[in-house]
């Protein structure tokens, strides 16, 4: 029986992950600690996915674990020896990472080099997916040719009308100090790809999303933008006007591409994982999608002022996935992920 690894087990895309694998018969190992809820409070608080994932599946074994721990991290990789790990755990927002820097870069560098070093020491064959982000390029991408139409910013120039691609730049922009220890994780899972040979892949995602996501207002765009509509709750737009752009894509067709990664693996690969242009949004943009599904009135603030670092617009390149694996495509558009949402919190209210 074939084994995998998936820290961040009880997150929006590590669940989804645990799931595809228990489904497909694999024995599956989560990591998770619930760090979440100590970053983000009771808000953040994942225990509820854990346990859900416990009572639907036999073959998904839970381990309380920290990644920082690496003592611990090398004993479990030993004992378990997976097929794949798929490293989905981080400290995921950049506001944050500025009051715990150190805990952001013990968590999201130390804690990848941990299970790379694990991996090359007792499976060195095993196949390593690392969730990175968008934010390794900083706000590099602020500096390209942006018009200001009525409800977003887009590009001007020809060559980005697809996105952001691979070979940009990661150096000399302001990445926050997330952003930082994100690039300190990436590079480390590019250079056992390419110095000791390993199977590892970075996907350097967008806004990734979707019903499991326990959004809150430092981490999670649409999950916390949807769930402040359904509760009417105060909604903050952080500078550029709300017309801020990110393309969107659900955790159902980010596992579908780290299935296909795993089926066919490649070594220090790197993908700018997003939803591409047709399903880019902006937030003003998103205020009407979800108005017109919940059929209640945003209620929002403007604070003049954007978060360090932030991109105005940020869309996914997508052609280097696509040709890499033919066979993968965007399934979830942005209306079906909007009501998946919606549907879920609900459901919890």
């Amino acid at each position: 029986m074939k084994k995998v690894i998936v820290t961040g087990s009880s997150g929006l895309i590590g669940s989804e992950v645990v799931e595809s694998y228990c489904q497909k018969g694999w024995d599956v190992y989560g990591i998770d600690n619930n760090m979440r809820a100590d970053f983000f409070g009771a808000q953040g608080d994942t225990r509820w996915n854990q346990k859900r994932l416990q009572q639907m599946y036999g073959n998904f074994y839970h381990t309380e674990l920290d990644i920082r721990n690496r003592a611990e991290v090398l004993k479990t990789i030993e004992s378990i020896k997976p097929y794949a790990i798929v490293h989905t755990a981080a400290q995921p927002s950049h506001d944050l990472a500025a009051s715990r820097p150190f805990d952001d870069f013990d968590v999201n560098a130390a804690g990848t080099l941990n299970l790379l070093e694990s991996a090359r020491t007792y499976c060195p064959e095993a196949i390593f997916v690392h969730m990175s982000t968008n934010k390794v390029y900083g706000d590099a991408p602020n500096e390209l040719n942006l018009v200001e139409k009525e409800t977003r910013w887009d590009y001007v120039d020809q060559e980005f009308k697809n996105g952001i691609n691979e070979n940009f730049r990661i150096d000399q922009s302001k990445h926050s100090l997330f952003g930082a220890s994100k690039v300190a994780g990436d590079i480390y899972v590019q250079e056992y790809g390419r110095y000791f040979g390993i199977y590892t892949c970075c996907l350097r995602g967008g806004c990734l999303t979707g019903p499991k996501h326990s959004g809150v207002e430092l981490h999670g765009f649409l999950s916390y933008l949807i769930k402040c509509n359904l509760e009417g709750r105060k909604y903050n737009i952080f500078g550029y006007k709300g017309k801020q752009v990110r393309d969107n894509i659900h955790s159902h067709d980010v596992v579908k591409f780290i299935e296909a990664f795993i089926e066919s693996p490649r070594k220090a690969e790197v993908y700018n994982i997003g939803g591409g242009r047709d399903n880019s949004i902006s937030i003003l943009e998103a205020f009407e999608l979800i108005e017109s599904i919940s059929g209640k009135k945003m209620v929002y603030e403007y604070i003049d002022k954007n978060r360090e670092g932030d991109h105005i617009c940020y869309i996914s390149d997508l052609t280097k996935m696509k040709t890499h694996y033919p066979s993968w495509n965007i399934t979830k558009d942005l209306k079906t992920t909007f009501e998946e949402i919606y549907t879920s919190w609900l459901n919890k209210g």
